[in-house]
């Protein structure tokens, strides 16, 4: 058994992961600034020297997601340079998104300069890019939705989406967490391609919200990046939860 790092691992996706991989038996050691026993700031490296010490891989899922993704690239600086004087890992794992280096988009451009950060970082590397998660649309719907009614929700023109499971992501990254690296891996995406605004209907209409949705051109190279398909993987399909089986597992009791 290996003893792996987590960055982000209070968050959404690193939750799940850490769980997989304790349950695998790993030594897992979640990265937090409030964290009692490995108490670190990747924004300026503290107590990343004392958490690194000994560790064989590190899963990397930290991001600014609220400043879209400001200051992830000095993170992960801080994080090679703890993981070169470690001298043990052999291995980070990051998880990248389907087209960051395809849709001029702020966020998607800071991932895939991360990405290339770690490829030439010393240590091995192996980067997961995966589609949306199930969640992601629903909270873009969610923020549309916000405008009173009668107000229409207005949701982007032409924009497909292929949302998968957080929690298959979080099973392929617990598989890739060994301490042999394996450079860039197969894209990961939902099962099906639908438009958003179809996803968007089905969500609010599970959510027992009657509002009426229409379609709206946008401008600009980022929205032209994602009309074109830029951040869909068809080829790579392998999700098996579909955002229909998303919504019935929303609605069961005891579900938020």
């Amino acid at each position: 058994m290996s003893t792996i790092l987590v960055t982000g691992g209070t968050g959404t996706l690193g939750t799940l992961v850490v769980t997989r991989l304790r349950d695998a038996g790993h030594e897992v050691r979640v990265l937090s600034r409030h964290a009692k026993d490995y108490p670190v700031d990747l924004r300026d490296g503290s107590g990343l020297d004392a958490a690194m010490a000994g560790a064989e891989v590190v899963v990397h899922c930290a991001s600014d997601t609220r400043r879209a993704g400001k200051g992830d690239d000095v993170a992960t600086g801080h994080l090679i340079e703890a993981a070169r004087r470690a001298g043990t890992v052999t291995n980070i794992v990051y998880i990248s998104i389907v087209g960051v280096d395809l849709v001029p988009l702020g966020y998607y451009r800071m991932k895939y300069t991360v990405e290339r950060l770690l490829e030439g970082s010393g240590p091995g590397v192996t980067i997961l890019r995966t589609t949306q998660f199930h969640d992601l649309v629903a909270m873009v719907v969610d923020a549309m939705a916000k405008v009173p009614a009668p107000l229409p929700v207005l949701l982007p023109k032409g924009v497909r989406v292929q949302p998968i499971a957080v929690e298959e992501v979080a099973d392929r990254l617990a598989e890739l967490a060994t301490p042999v690296p394996a450079g860039r891996v197969p894209d990961m995406g939902g099962p099906e391609i639908r438009t958003l605004v179809e996803l968007g209907r089905a969500y609010l209409a599970a959510t027992g919200r009657r509002r009426r949705v229409v379609a709206v051109p946008l401008a600009g190279k980022a929205y032209g990046g994602f009309v074109r398909g830029g951040h869909l993987t068809p080829g790579h399909a392998v999700g098996k939860r579909t955002f229909a089986d998303f919504l019935a597992e929303r609605g069961r009791p005891g579900r938020a």
